[in-house]
């Protein structure tokens, strides 16, 4: 299978692209979704002993999701991206980032690569909180590493990107992550 040719269909916040393929000599159509690269980091904080996640309402789950830190990465730089992304959205500067994986989100129809990395923090130099200019309206949750993986969570992580970085954190501290609930209900 190869891409022939591209056509964008539509080009605002995000892009939607016409993709003609060829199969065997026969010619396919598909829809391609392209939201730009994002970076994102699971943060801990060293002086506090307790991972940082945000909560900010997501307009496609039509709720509020508990995520880890995460950003459109800008200048094709996804570690300058995320340590801008943690100061604006938490108010910690990095002290520590070690990259953990990129990713597909879900390449059937979407170009996204996610950019993981884990930091440690130690003290608050900004509000946090997000941009206004943004609309974003973050809320800072905090958990212990019992309590992110021994508990069930008030707040179920539903986030592909944030269930990852939880999933690499258990492992690494060779740990079995408490199940959360799963369904999804729309």
């Amino acid at each position: 299978m190869k891409i022939k040719r591209t056509e964008t269909i539509y080009n605002g916040f995000y892009t939607f692209r016409k993709v003609i393929l060829e199969d065997k000599g026969e010619e396919i159509e598909r829809e391609q979704f392209d939201s730009g690269g994002a970076a994102a980091a699971l943060l801990y904080d060293t002086t506090q002993d307790k991972y940082i996640f945000v909560k900010q309402f997501r307009y496609s789950a039509e709720t509020d999701l508990v995520e880890v830190v995460a950003g459109v990465v800008e200048d094709n730089d996804p570690e300058k991206t995320i340590l801008k992304e943690i100061e604006e959205e938490t108010g910690y500067k990095a002290d520590h980032i070690e990259h953990i994986w990129d990713f597909f989100t879900s390449p059937g129809a979407c170009t996204e690569v996610v950019h993981l990395y884990y930091a440690e923090v130690s003290a608050k130099t900004e509000k946090g909180g997000g941009l206004d200019d943004e609309h974003e309206n973050i809320e800072i949750i905090t958990l212990t590493e019992e309590e992110l993986l021994s508990h069930p969570l008030s707040h179920p992580l539903r986030d592909a990107k944030t269930i990852i970085a939880v999933q690499w954190l258990a492992a690494r501290l060779g740990k079995i992550p408490q199940k959360q609930e799963t369904s999804i209900k729309k």
